[in-house]
C-alpha cells in the first residue's frame, strides 16, 4: 500500500520551500535597509519645560544634550540629572518605538527571532 501525501506535498514541496527562502531573504534584505536607515536617523526630546533637550541616534546613542543656563543650579544638581534622565529616556523611546513600527510593517506583524 503506498502512501499518499496531502495535496501541495508532492513533487511541488521543494519549489514551496525555495520561495519561502526567497521570501524570507527578501524581508531580510527590507529589514537590513530600514534598520540602517533608522540607525542614521536622529530622535530629539525634551524635559523640564525644554530645560534640557537631549538628541540621540537610531542606533540608541546620545548625540547632543543641550542644557539652558538657567536650570544649572549648583545646589541642586539632583534636579538637572532628573531631567537629563527624563529626556534621554524619551528620545530613546521614541526611537525604538519608530524602528519596532517599521519592522513590524515590514515583516506584517511576524515575530521572527534573529531578524530584528
Amino acid at each position: 500500500m503506498k502512501a499518499r501525501l496531502p495535496k501541495g506535498y508532492g513533487n511541488s514541496a521543494p519549489t514551496n520551500i525555495q520561495q519561502l527562502a526567497k521570501q524570507a531573504q527578501k524581508m531580510q534584505e527590507e529589514m537590513d535597509a530600514a534598520s540602517t536607515e533608522l540607525e542614521s536617523k536622529e530622535y530629539s526630546a525634551t524635559a523640564g519645560g525644554e530645560a534640557v533637550k537631549v538628541t540621540v541616534t537610531g542606533g540608541m546613542e546620545v548625540k547632543a544634550i543641550d542644557i539652558k543656563p538657567e536650570v544649572v543650579d549648583p545646589d541642586d544638581i539632583e534636579m538637572l540629572s532628573d531631567l537629563i534622565i527624563a529626556a534621554v529616556n524619551e528620545a530613546l523611546r521614541a526611537a525604538s518605538t519608530e524602528k519596532e513600527e517599521v519592522m513590524t510593517k515590514i515583516s506584517g506583524g511576524l515575530n521572527m527571532p534573529g531578524l530584528f
